[in-house]
């Protein structure tokens, strides 16, 4: 298969931070080598496993950006917004067109992926794949006697399907973990208002396998490791056997 090529200061403003201004710059002025040579045309093209080297540096070309966000609490769960702080805004270190794996609330804080591997992402939200996600839950109310088993049967709260089974796990009083499988809007809200709960904390802890890492304050971010990476895929892979019927 013939390898897809880019312009090269497109490359540029993919692979470093240089903006795609100062990625033509940098190449106009000789500091822009390709396989040893020096290329001074902005529009040249080159492939992603060619040797790039720049100011002295080779440029690593990853196929794929992975990224683990702690989302903050007040921001939105997209791409960009002409009135709201978006995730994509908090990382700084590329500007390739990476997107959320799915979103969180607003108010909502913890795990969050982003990335630029469509067919991964689409995989990780399908209901198809069964990916579970965990959240931690602070509640107020009281919780009928049953809501651990109603939650693994499945609630109705207004779809035209009853949630999926979910685990609850009622720790101290006010406090749960809860593992889903789907991602319906304000899901984990509705469902513990089914019960008789009002939820008034909620954070993303895991998903496929995947635990936020404890060391990223709200608001911070940094690449997956090839092990994360490679528990995302596997659990891409797995196909609810219900569904292949």
């Amino acid at each position: 298969m013939k390898e897809k090529k880019m312009r090269l200061d497109k490359y540029l403003s993919s692979f470093t931070q240089l903006s795609r201004k100062e990625a033509k710059k940098a190449i106009r002025s000789g500091r822009v080598f390709v396989e040893g040579e020096p290329v001074g045309k902005e529009d040249a093209r080159v492939g992603l496993h060619q040797k790039i080297v720049w100011e002295g540096n080779e440029v690593e070309a990853e196929e794929n950006l992975y990224y683990m966000l702690n989302k903050p609490a007040g921001v939105l769960s997209a791409v960009t917004d002409k009135k709201e702080r978006t995730v994509r805004e908090l990382i700084l270190d590329t500007n390739r067109d990476i997107f959320p794996v799915g979103r969180l609330d607003k108010d909502t804080e913890g795990l969050l992926f982003l990335t630029d591997d469509g067919m991964l992402a689409h995989r990780l939200l399908s209901p198809a794949y069964h990916v579970e996600k965990i959240y931690y839950v602070e509640y107020e109310g009281c919780l009928l006697p049953d809501a651990a088993p109603l939650f693994l049967e499945g609630l109705d709260i207004g779809e035209r399907k009853i949630t999926g089974p979910a685990r609850l796990e009622l720790s101290q009083e006010g406090k749960a973990l809860l593992t889903i499988s789907e991602g319906k809007y304000h899901q984990v809200k509705r469902m513990f208002a089914r019960v008789g709960g009002r939820v008034t904390y909620l954070k993303r802890i895991s998903m496929a396998g995947v635990a936020l890492d404890e060391k990223l304050m709200p608001g911070k971010y940094r690449q997956l490791t090839a092990e994360e990476i490679n528990r995302l895929k596997k659990a891409a892979q797995r196909e609810r056997s219900d569904r292949r019927r």
